[in-house]
């Protein structure tokens, strides 16, 4: 039996509980701990859990009997409670995004390796059912080679999103859209066709004036033989996210659609229906996954400390994203293409290096410790 314990008593921490609580054969919640201490004690009487409450990380983690951690915190405290937590022989799950930097992932990465101990980052959209399947559909062959893709990290915000203390500034989130909310897509980028030779980007803040960091921006990431396009958007009414993927035979989209041309004489498309069939029949017979999200990635994690399964997701894969992020901040402020991957020499490997070079768009001027809601929103399914 794992023994959790959990870091954070806000919205996303009661994800992770729930998440957990599907699994009572494998692990059981023993901690829950927060700087207030009342969050955390209401957290575990609202989930009805056999728990401690703490407020201070150092007690919880010097328990013996805590197996595992689970950080559910601002991003800027993700790497240093992470390295603590590992140090003293835990395993460790963290929320997106894995870190501010590319240097403190090295240092979660490196004191895992020492520790010989776990250390997974929350990805939970590489369980979904239609990216699932169309990820099959691309390995068998149905689209033929991938050429483009396109990614609509589309979201929406109200200006009083950015009134959390710690939310809009390079600071302490490290970044706007594109850290917040494309880190999902991003890391699904790079699932399904590995790191780019070189990004192209473009950042703003047209909206939301309570906040240092970008709130609309865009990609072009080359590949050899691709070129992928990414919008990333806390301004678009509707979430319309979508991911599309043209290979040489045939285009796919999510929310699932196929589309398949062939070649009049004078080069104009003619539709190829009988292939179309074919592909939304092949879609149709795979199996749909029997988790998603939270629940699916966090069981994969459970089962990899007790090795029945190998983690999916672990730091090496986190860092792959917060590199893309970083990337495109790079370019964006230096107005020119970056080439990857970046090295430790670059000012945007470290967060005081970011920091540094990223421009206010706004100054931060409202700030409140807590919302009197916690509801949120993980995101549109692709079937929506």
């Amino acid at each position: 039996m794992i023994r959790l314990g959990i870091i954070g008593a806000g919205a996303i921490a009661a994800v992770h509980i729930d998440s957990f609580l599907q699994f009572g054969d494998l692990c059981e919640i023993v901690a829950v701990c927060d700087t207030f201490s009342e969050k955390a004690k209401a957290l575990i009487a609202e989930k009805k859990l056999h728990a401690k409450a703490y407020s201070l990380v150092e007690d919880l983690l010097e328990q013996a009997s805590v197996d595992a951690i689970s950080i559910c915190l601002p991003p800027y405290l993700h790497a240093n409670i992470a390295i603590q937590a590992l140090k003293a022989g835990k395993h460790v799950v963290v929320e997106k995004p894995m870190a501010s930097s590319l240097e403190e992932c090295d240092l979660m990465i490196k004191m895992a390796a020492e520790q010989d101990k776990l250390l997974c980052v929350v990805s939970q959209n590489r369980w979904k059912t239609p990216l699932s399947k169309i990820k099959r559909l691309m390995e068998e062959g149905y689209l033929g080679k991938v050429i483009h893709a396109s990614f609509d990290s589309l979201w929406w915000r109200g200006g009083n999103y950015y009134d959390l203390w710690w939310r809009g500034t390079w600071e302490q989130e490290a970044g706007g859209c594109f850290t917040s909310h494309s880190v999902h897509y991003l890391d699904l980028m790079q699932m399904l066709f590995g790191m780019p030779k070189q990004v192209q980007g473009y950042i703003n803040n047209v909206s939301h004036t309570n906040s240092e960091c970008e709130d609309i921006g865009f990609a072009v990431f080359s590949y050899d033989d691709k070129v992928i396009d990414f919008t990333s958007s806390l301004v678009s009414h509707g979430e319309k996210q979508a991911i599309v993927i043209d290979g040489e035979k045939a285009s796919v989209s999510m929310p699932f659609t196929v589309s398949a041309y062939d070649a009049l004489p004078n080069g104009f498309p003619q539709q190829n229906k009988e292939l179309e069939e074919m592909i939304l029949r092949r879609y149709e017979e795979l199996d749909s996954l029997p988790l998603e999200g939270h629940p699916a990635q966090l069981v994969n994690f459970l089962r990899a400390i007790g090795q029945q399964e190998r983690l999916e997701v672990d730091g090496n894969e986190g860092r792959r994203t917060i590199e893309l992020i970083h990337a495109v901040y790079k370019s964006a402020i230096e107005m020119k293409p970056v080439s990857l991957p970046l090295d430790k020499e670059d000012p945007f490997y470290s967060k005081s290096g970011l920091v540094g070079k990223m421009p206010k768009f706004f100054t931060k001027g409202k700030s409140v410790e807590n919302f009197s809601t916690s509801k949120i929103t993980l995101g549109r399914d692709f079937n929506a």
